[in-house]
């Protein structure tokens, strides 16, 4: 119960302050004439001004409002090494049953820093603000941290709390823990495709100094050097850019003994490898109707450099005509075949029949040519059935198909079982429909002895696109030279487009369209676990998270040729998967999260802050058993730690439930009051 005066002027408050200005000259004036005769008459102009503010008695019934005190328990990855999570519920139990003991107090326990594959780092002052959010400062009487120590959101000062109360870290962890990590310096996001790229790394050991480790530098999965490096020492590698599309380079240091955790050794980089210009040579026999459909194809693309040239005057054609005379360029075949052939990333033969412009010795060059990593596509017509096809040439190593003659007659292409399987011929526009939404072919080159199954069939399931790989190298032949019809709009045309631009990106080892592949993809807030294959199953993947989690996925089948999975991409960091023959990588968020940037436990980040709010950073455990210090409730100090003991601010805190109120100057005991002023008035005045 509370008592107390209120007042309810009846007049504006302006008012009240000029009335009492006059009564006080007044009084001066009549003090000064009169004397103490005077005082009567003051006295029942101050009541009058008192009546005036119209004061009240007031009681009050208050009732105690508890403080409230936030836990928040860190359940970031770093809290999983070591034995912290025991540490962590331990030290949480201990702690609320010291809170619970205390009469008048609250507590709100709040878990904080769950990996959700999107924060980047640890943060419990924001969860502290959201469980504290509905709470009046003057009611909050501290909080408890219980974490690591690595926290990244943490406020430059005490007043960036938002109230004045302690705030005390409860440290998991030992003080004398070691770790080892990899640290990208700068990386490259793009490169151009046959030209380096520099990664600049540092290795980082926590916890001890001048050490050594092995660092080993891979891309794609292969080695590519390794190296001794110090503690601290940053080192620039340079890797070359093989392919288009990712290539992953991977930086592993070698464990320390009794570190931590392994899982931060290793860094991946991923580079997106750019063709600058994609060199392609184009050797067109005799022309024909469909002679443009990959000139044309070609010469659409701008990163596509494209070399043509069409033999019109074979040497054997002799018409008298002065060479001085001709306007036709001399085929280079020495400078193209010989010295430069390296240089082309694709060579295509259109329609080519031997005709005594290449040496056989060239042939020779392009068959190495493809065994060393080269690639060639044979669009192929009736010259290749013929007595000078270039399968009569030492080229016949590389080529997948022997031809034996050809059929003319009409005929709808069709993708093959083994087709809907590949990432060139899969998924064609048209071709789920029986028979397929294309144009019709009025020829085929029959072949034997295909050393790779058909991706597309034609009349009586002959081979019509056939893929295979020679040494390093790729080949590709086409047996039918009626693909122009597509490209023309012939009865509807056909996805020529498609199905020729996959062609000569497989040829030039473009990874999406392997046959054989594990790759893992972001697709919103989940990682999907995809598996291109030519088989008919798949073997589980074993996944492993940035913390070292792992966990088996069976894969699905999610169209012809390719299966999936997927789970949460909660974590941060260097995720992993391996069928026990295919490995990818993948790095979710930043190069270096900030969760395994530093993993060793520590009270020195945190330990300014909650001193300069009053409370204190401890150490949970003395190595063996939870040590706890007492928790102990303070009324009113500018320190909230001492000796064994940790505090809490007790509020003061309550709210109205009830209020009387009885007015000075109401009814009869108002009226009587003034009455009896103003008659004081008239007997003093009267003697």
């Amino acid at each position: 119960m509370q008592y107390g005066i209120a007042f309810a002027p009846l007049v504006p408050t302006q008012v009240l302050w000029i009335a009492l200005a006059a009564i006080v000259v007044v009084a001066v004036a009549l003090m000064l004439s009169r004397g103490a005769k005077a005082a009567v008459r003051v006295a029942a102009l101050a009541l009058i001004l008192l009546a005036l503010a119209n004061p009240s008695f007031t009681r009050e019934e208050r009732e105690p409002l508890s403080s409230v005190a936030a836990v928040i328990v860190d359940k970031s990855p770093s809290q999983n090494f070591g034995d912290r999570t025991g540490e962590t519920a331990r030290a949480r139990d201990a702690l609320l049953e010291r809170l619970k003991a205390i009469k008048g107090l609250e507590v709100r326990t709040v878990e904080a820093g769950q990996a959700d594959g999107e924060t980047d780092g640890t943060r419990l002052f924001g969860a502290l603000a959201s469980a504290l959010s509905d709470v009046p400062p003057d009611r909050i009487a501290g909080a408890f941290l219980i974490t690591d120590g690595r926290v990244h959101d943490i406020p430059a000062n005490a007043a960036g709390l938002g109230f004045h109360a302690p705030v005390h870290a409860l440290i998991t962890g030992k003080s004398n823990e070691r770790d080892r990590r990899i640290a990208i310096v700068a990386a490259p996001r793009f490169g151009i495709v046959g030209k380096p790229q520099t990664i600049t790394y540092r290795l980082d050991d926590q916890g001890v100094t001048g050490q050594q480790a092995r660092v080993t530098l891979r891309r794609d999965g292969e080695v590519l050097s390794e190296r001794m490096v110090g503690s601290g020492q940053s080192v620039d590698v340079t890797v070359d850019i093989p392919h288009a599309g990712p290539n992953l380079v991977e930086i592993e240091a070698s464990p320390l003994d009794g570190e931590l955790t392994p899982v931060n050794n290793r860094a991946v980089v991923s580079i997106d490898g750019v063709r600058d210009k994609l060199r392609v040579l184009l050797v067109s026999g005799e022309p024909h109707s469909g002679e443009r459909t990959w000139r044309n194809l070609l010469k659409s693309d701008p990163s596509v450099d494209l070399v043509h040239f069409t033999i019109l005057r074979p040497p054997e054609k002799q018409d008298g005509t002065p060479i001085n005379e001709l306007s036709l360029i001399a085929f280079p075949t020495r400078e193209l075949f010989q010295q430069k052939i390296n240089e082309f990333q694709l060579i295509i033969f259109d329609r080519y029949a031997r005709q005594g412009v290449l040496p056989i010795s060239y042939f020779d060059n392009i068959a190495h040519y493809v065994k060393n990593g080269g690639a060639v596509l044979i669009s192929a017509g009736p010259d290749y059935a013929s007595t000078t096809s270039i399968w009569r040439t030492p080229l016949d190593a590389v080529l997948p198909a022997e031809p034996v003659g050809v059929t003319e007659e009409a005929f709808t292409a069709r993708v093959s079982g083994v087709g809907k399987r590949h990432p060139v011929t899969r998924g064609l526009e048209g071709a789920a429909s029986e028979p397929p939404h294309w144009s019709r072919f009025f020829r085929l080159v029959d072949t034997r002895n295909a050393t790779s199954p058909a991706l597309m069939e034609g009349a009586d399931k002959k081979p019509l696109l056939l893929l295979s790989r020679q040494g390093e190298g790729r080949v590709a032949l086409i047996l039918s030279d009626h693909i122009w019809l597509w490209a023309r709009g012939y009865e509807g045309g056909g996805p020529y487009l498609d199905l020729l631009r996959r062609t000569a990106h497989w040829l030039m080892k473009q990874p999406d369209l392997d046959e054989e592949a594990l790759r893992l993809q972001v697709q919103g807030k989940e990682l999907a676990i995809l598996r291109q294959t030519m088989a008919d199953s798949v073997p589980p993947v074993t996944v492993t998270s940035p913390s070292g989690a792992n966990r088996t996925l069976t894969l699905t089948a999610a169209e012809p040729g390719q299966w999936r999975a997927t789970l949460p991409a909660d974590e941060l960091g260097l995720w992993q998967a391996s069928d026990g023959t295919l490995k990818a990588l993948i790095n979710v968020g930043p190069v270096n999260p900030k969760e395994f940037a530093e993993v060793t436990s520590t009270t020195e980040t945190l330990k300014p802050l909650t001193q300069a709010s009053g409370g204190d950073t401890r150490r949970v455990s003395d190595g063996s058993s939870i040590d706890l210090p007492r928790i102990v409730p303070v009324r009113a100090a500018s320190g909230f730690r001492g000796d064994g003991w940790l505090g809490v601010r007790m509020r003061d805190a309550s709210v109205a439930r009830g209020i009387g109120v009885l007015p000075m100057f109401a009814g009869l005991i108002g009226l009587l009051l003034l009455i009896g002023a103003l008659a004081a008035t008239w007997v003093r005045e009267g003697r």
